[in-house]
């Protein structure tokens, strides 16, 4: 009778497991996508070209070495 218990639950288990998997969103969901804002190239552009250029090249190891290479000692 155990067995038989164990094996209904894990029939319903699997069955379960099964029936979540074949779900699927409604139709619905997928019409809202077209509320994105419009990209405006020339806008962009425009705040590209506001972007000041750096002076100095960036160096992302600055703080970890040197930026300037040890001078030998004579």
């Amino acid at each position: 009778m155990r067995i038989l218990a164990i094996a209904a639950a894990v029939l319903a288990l699997t069955a379960a497991s099964a029936q979540a998997q074949g779900r699927r969103p409604p139709q619905d969901a997928a019409k809202p996508a077209d509320n994105k804002p419009k990209v405006d190239e020339k806008a962009y552009k425009a705040a590209l070209e506001r972007i000041p250029e750096p002076k100095d090249k960036y160096d992302p190891w600055g703080g970890a070495r040197p930026s300037e290479p040890a001078k030998k000692l004579k």
